[in-house]
């Protein structure tokens, strides 16, 4: 088999995050068939115990460590080099060194990025053919940060959309295609860096509807008087760190004062000191990590997605969705999955409707009946064996 680079900027497993799912399951389907030399970072201590996981299915692997504090400090060197603060945050002589070497040890022609910021270990003398998963424009997201900032912060996060949609048009224009997680994030990128349009494309996320299925049998984790309400994800994630406070905050009050029973679960890992606080407040539960979030999932009257930055597709969203639970989300939550087909999801960004939608659905609702719709829909459009088969097609 011919081999092929993989360069990642986070080690793809387990995958239990949205970036380390996708990057997962590429990885699987490029193995079958490609030698798969994998360059990547490891930057939580807990993830060292996989390595041994992507050993098995790579026949190189090079992992580097990666402290975020260390990488954050770094990256400010940016602010002289005239580079978005993200390129010196990877930036190692490990990474670039090994990746020298594999190229011309193994003659490799072919290289997959994933993320954009591991381009920058690629450069003309390579001689390859790159491709990029750029998964989402990452610019943008800094753009929504710096809606939500002020002073020194917005200033910063502003700097670094501009400069890093630079970049991303520079390596849009040296790829032979660009790929996006969805439709919607294409479109964008393809208005942002219109020189590139021709090459720039979307393969869409799948889920592995026979593990997230209403079918298994799985513990409850709550008491029977309560109605859960659950949003799943890491939780030391900005995104999600706002959508939660958001929540509990703007939403929950309402519901709560028309819905006694009902109990808000916040489970995901690493819980920031913003969500640990709401942990005080009247009937919220904050998890921190767990083993597995289906019986959560399994055992909600629904699930939120109270989301208001996002970019590309939530997978939190299409898990709940393939497990048949109804969703109660924002718009920005939804972007890359709602289209013309009827689904169980509601959709609010304003707090007094989305609190009132979701009282209306636990009343007329209460036994959480399994919407076969949402399911359905999600077996549909999202398997990962139907979308990955356009990855191999493109490498071609």
């Amino acid at each position: 088999m011919e081999n092929l680079l993989f360069l990642v900027h986070r080690i793809p497993y387990p995958p239990n995050k949205g970036d380390k799912i996708r990057s997962y399951h590429l990885l699987k389907r490029l193995a079958k068939h490609y030698q798969v030399h994998l360059g990547t970072y490891i930057d939580d201590p807990a993830d060292w115990q996989h390595i041994d996981k992507v050993n098995a299915i790579c026949v190189k692997t090079h992992c580097v460590e990666l402290t975020p504090w260390q990488a954050k400090i770094k990256s400010l060197s940016g602010l002289l080099s005239g580079q978005a603060l993200s390129l010196p945050y990877y930036n190692n002589q490990s990474m670039q060194t090994w990746v020298d070497q594999s190229i011309n040890q193994y003659q490799i022609k072919k290289v997959l990025i994933f993320s954009s910021v591991m381009a920058q270990f690629i450069n003309d003398s390579h001689d390859v053919e790159m491709s990029v998963d750029f998964v989402d424009v990452d610019s943008d997201k800094w753009r929504q940060y710096a809606d939500k900032k002020s002073g020194l912060a917005k200033w910063i996060y502003q700097r670094e959309s501009e400069y890093l949609l630079k970049y991303e048009r520079v390596i849009a224009a040296k790829a032979k295609s660009s790929l996006f997680v969805s439709e919607q994030e294409a479109l964008l990128f393809k208005q942002l860096a219109p020189e590139s349009d021709p090459k720039i494309t979307h393969i869409n996320n799948g889920v592995d509807t026979d593990y997230f299925s209403p079918e298994h049998e799985l513990a409850s984790p709550f008491h029977t008087d309560e109605a859960a309400l659950v949003f799943t994800g890491a939780m030391d994630y900005w995104a999600n760190i706002d959508a939660v406070v958001w929540f509990a905050t703007e939403v929950f009050p309402s519901i709560l004062n028309n819905y006694p029973t009902a109990k808000f679960y916040i489970v995901g890992s690493r819980p920031s000191k913003e969500v640990q606080a709401l942990a005080k407040l009247n009937n919220i539960v904050v998890t921190g990590a767990v083993d597995d979030v289906r019986p959560y999932i399994a055992h909600a009257k629904l699930v939120v997605a109270p989301l208001r930055i996002a970019r590309g597709i939530q997978n939190k969203v299409l898990e709940a969705m393939a497990m048949g639970k109804y969703v109660a989300a924002t718009s920005a939550a939804m972007e890359g999955i709602v289209g013309e087909e009827p689904i169980d999801v509601s959709i609010n960004d304003a707090a007094d409707a989305m609190a009132n939608q979701i009282v209306e659905w636990l009343k007329l609702n209460p036994q959480a009946s399994v919407s076969l719709t949402n399911r359905n829909f999600v077996q549909l459009k999202f398997s990962w064996e139907q979308n990955l088969s356009q990855l191999l097609a493109l490498l071609q």
